[in-house]
């Protein structure tokens, strides 16, 4: 295999998990109890599944690390995600406490218990309708802190179309959580 592979070992581990993050190498995070052959055993039987992984990572957002700078996307998205908050939050009878713009690896945005909003600053390369989406999810979340039915039929009563972002995200959200500005 032509490629970097990452192997990690956790204590914590039961058995063994193999991720092909984009824009880095391939991770293998494998119990200590694990053998250097087994390790082996395991890239090697996984190669072709490995190459498919690879394979579905093509750009196709067209971003130009140069021509983004994290601080203006940071910016860009507290105006953007503070406009939508200010509109919705009164519609569905929420309150929240503050509105944090941060650099996730893994989450669009997050609620916590006391009222803390916080977005992925690279929501703003995204086209709106999906900020917009992940902001009323949030905020949904203020009503109900869960992903019940009751609470996908409250976000549906605010964006009927929520599925078509969620979508989005899930065909490009690996590209842009991978995405960093160059500099």
């Amino acid at each position: 295999m032509d490629e970097a592979i990452e192997i990690r070992r956790s204590r914590r581990a039961k058995r063994w998990t193999l991720t092909v993050p984009w824009g880095e190498p391939v991770t293998l995070v494998a119990p200590p109890w694990l053998g250097d052959d087994e390790v082996d055993e395991v890239l090697a039987s996984h190669r072709e599944w490995i190459a498919r992984e690879r394979a579905r990572q093509v750009p196709r957002l067209g971003l130009d690390p140069r021509a983004v700078d994290e601080e203006d996307g940071r910016r860009a998205a507290r105006e953007l995600v503070a406009m939508v908050v200010d509109d919705e939050a009164p519609a569905l009878g929420v309150t929240y406490r503050q509105v944090q713009i941060r650099d996730q690896r893994t989450l669009w945005g997050s609620c916590s218990p006391h009222g803390t909003l916080s977005f992925n600053w690279r929501l703003v390369l995204a086209p709106f309708e999906v900020l917009d989406y992940v902001v009323v999810h949030e905020l949904c979340h203020l009503r109900e802190p869960n992903h019940s039915p009751r609470f996908w039929r409250l976000v549906a009563t605010r964006r009927p179309g929520w599925r078509e972002q969620r979508d989005w995200l899930r065909d490009h959200g690996p590209e842009l959580l991978a995405f960093r500005p160059a500099g």
